[in-house]
């Protein structure tokens, strides 16, 4: 019996053409709901603006976010409906009123990504070129919010943010962790390569890969991943180490993926604005204080967390300027200020410090890809 294979293909080609309409059908009504929901979520914010209310809600929209994604699960990674909500909000925000956001400089620095992964591209995003210039711009109200990075897994504790956050008034009200992959990019073959630039941060958090794989390259410090991404597209004989996003954007290729030595390399972003952040219930507060240069006052300090039962999710001392042995510390614990149990705590260290500041307080996050 002859194989009735014509008609196989013209089923084929029936289901194909059926599934590209119902495709075409549901475009539609995506993009119908996309802006109804843009509607509805613009004459909310005006509402609420007008209530006396904030215009913006972005700890509302990453909850929001939160229940929707676990609301439903299908085919698509979670990081990819992430970030389709995370561009609607962004969208709707610029709607009402653009969003200006501040950030270490260049574009596609990691600055920059942490700044897109927090508010989406239609934010208007600000590159500068220091992380003073980031607190500088928030305190002249040029920006409404700012982007810098804390602390680093690697690396440890980000110097330039602390020495700013006792030198100018910010508070932290959102928090970023992602995870850094870096490449080693360049127009060359990695026998080639006779420069390598990248921050010192990425050089350092690459230093074992470098010293096995790349022995006779001379490694350059750079501001920014992104500039030496820029130069290396620039330069011959030259690669850098930073961002794929950068790679892209500048030209380059991949020579090696993810050679960073902890493969668990997470950078910490502290998000800055003159406000704290909504109370979620799964908070941290950020202190700094001061306390006098006596025996035992360090220890004083910490009973008063023990007693509270607080738990202390990292803790750091700074060399205040223009002293000699007079230190600054920085204490992020779990919980909010406005708790019953931190209000307690506060008032017994008020009696123990000699300067007390919250810095803000913000929902906890957990590390995610870049975007």
């Amino acid at each position: 019996m002859q194989k009735r294979k014509p008609e196989k293909k013209a089923d084929a080609t029936a289901t194909a053409n059926s599934l590209r309409r119902k495709a075409e059908g549901l475009e539609r009504d995506l993009v119908k709901l996309v802006h109804e929901y843009a509607q509805c979520s613009e004459r909310l914010s005006r509402l609420r603006h007008q209530e006396g209310g904030p215009l913006y809600d972005v700890e509302a929209e990453l909850q929001a976010t939160q229940r929707a994604v676990e609301s439903r699960k299908g085919p698509l990674p979670e990081r990819t409906v992430r970030g389709i909500l995370r561009e609607l909000h962004s969208g709707v925000r610029a709607l009402v009123k653009p969003l200006r956001v501040a950030y270490l400089g260049p574009m596609y620095s990691y600055s920059h990504l942490a700044a897109i992964e927090r508010f989406g591209t239609s934010a208007e995003l600000v590159p500068v070129a220091t992380i003073a210039a980031v607190f500088e711009e928030l305190s002249r109200k040029h920006v409404d919010y700012g982007v810098v990075p804390i602390e680093n897994s690697t690396d440890g504790r980000i110097v330039d943010t602390l020495g700013m956050f006792a030198r100018l008034p910010a508070r932290i009200c959102g928090e970023v962790q992602l995870r850094i992959h870096h490449y080693l990019l360049g127009r060359c073959e990695r026998g080639e390569v006779k420069e390598i630039y990248s921050k010192p941060q990425a050089l350092s958090q690459c230093r074992d890969w470098l010293a096995k794989h790349m022995p006779l390259s001379r490694l350059v410090e750079m501001t920014s991943t992104a500039a030496a991404a820029q130069l290396a597209a620039e330069k011959p004989g030259a690669a850098a180490i930073a961002s794929l996003q950068a790679a892209a954007n500048y030209g380059l290729n991949a020579i090696a993926e993810k050679i960073e030595d902890n493969k668990n390399n997470i950078t910490r972003f502290a998000v800055i604005s003159d406000h704290d952040g909504r109370r979620t219930g799964q908070d941290k507060t950020a202190l700094m204080f001061e306390i006098a240069h006596v025996p035992g006052s360090l220890a004083d300090t910490m009973a008063i967390f023990k007693r509270n039962r607080l738990n202390l999710t990292w803790i750091e001392s700074f060399p205040m300027p223009n002293t000699e042995k007079e230190y600054l510390f920085f204490v992020e614990l779990e919980g909010h200020h406005e708790d019953a149990k931190l209000k307690r705590a506060m008032e017994a260290l008020r009696r123990k410090t000699k300067r007390l500041e919250v810095l803000g307080a913000y929902r906890r996050m957990e590390a995610v890809e870049a975007p």
